[in-house]
């Protein structure tokens, strides 16, 4: 029995505040064969939707909040953690909104006390800049908590999104300055910036490139040589912004890598990352 297979990127179906019409427009026309409203209701069901990760051959996931008003809308850190709570294959992660939270640390401390295991910050879609020295005090407290930081970059196809705020060069000082910080490149700087991310997780050991929303298969033209950074990256399958979970794990397992680089890739990374059982 190898590592565990983990989702490090999966969205609830249900926003429990509102969806920015563009953006759930964009979700229903991925999954546009089905009946909408069945769809909805049967993911928006916790127990349902554990089967079908278990029927997809997922055996943990992390399961994200996200409070971007202006560019997809608002699914609550509290309704995330309701999610997950009591079952174990779900791993809540929080969203923080600098623009409205004040004190980020003391947020973070919050939720982490209360059960979430860690914490994304989405630049492009609240519009700032993750270098940003007010957003140190978060970093500071994530790096003390030892909970990993997600951060998308690259690119959206969301309306309102602001792509230059996506630059995985800005999480380079960060890195440096928090050196005990894990953080998780999201989307690897997909389109405009591969060569960063990858070189970033060369170049430090605390960070991370997680590759959901990109195409498996097309992995090894976006990084050729992904098998040297094997033991940095992160499966994540961007549900529901896909209709294939299964297919998209398959196709990681036919990439031409080594098998050990798989497994790691797959989950034995986000295993450790996350101190869950390797096997």
């Amino acid at each position: 029995m190898g590592p565990p297979v983990i989702d490090f990127h999966i969205h609830p179906i249900f926003y429990d505040k509102f969806y920015v019409e563009s953006a759930l427009n964009w979700i229903k026309n991925m999954h546009a064969d089905k009946n909408w409203d069945q769809f909805y209701e049967a993911y928006a069901d916790p127990e349902f939707f554990l089967g079908y990760l278990q029927d997809n051959g997922v055996d943990y996931a992390v399961i994200m909040a996200d409070l971007c008003p202006a560019v997809t809308g608002v699914c609550t850190n509290e309704y995330v953690l309701d999610f997950c709570q009591g079952r174990a294959p779900l791993i809540p992660f929080a969203s923080i909104n600098p623009y409205l939270t004040v004190n980020t640390g003391r947020e973070l401390q919050r939720l982490v006390g209360g059960g979430f295991r860690g914490v994304k910050l989405y630049p492009t879609y609240q519009h700032f800049f993750p270098s940003d020295r007010t957003l140190y005090p978060l970093y500071a407290r994530a790096e003390e908590l030892q909970v990993p930081l997600m951060v998308h970059t690259g690119s959206s196809v969301f309306k309102g999104a602001k792509l230059k705020y996506g630059d995985p060069l800005y999480m380079d000082e960060v890195a440096v300055d928090f050196p005990g910080l894990q953080i998780i490149l999201v989307h690897s700087g997909r389109g405009f910036w591969y060569e960063r991310a990858f070189l970033l997780a060369r170049l430090h050991e605390n960070v991370y490139m997680e590759v959901a929303g990109l195409p498996p298969q097309k992995l090894l033209d976006y990084f050729p040589e992904l098998e040297r950074v094997a033991d940095k990256v992160l499966f994540g399958s961007d549900w529901p912004g896909i209709v294939d979970l299964k297919g998209n794990i398959d196709a990681i397992r036919r990439l031409p890598l080594t098998g050990e680089a798989k497994d790691k890739i797959l989950g034995g990374n986000a295993a450790r990352l996350l101190s869950l059982p390797v096997t």
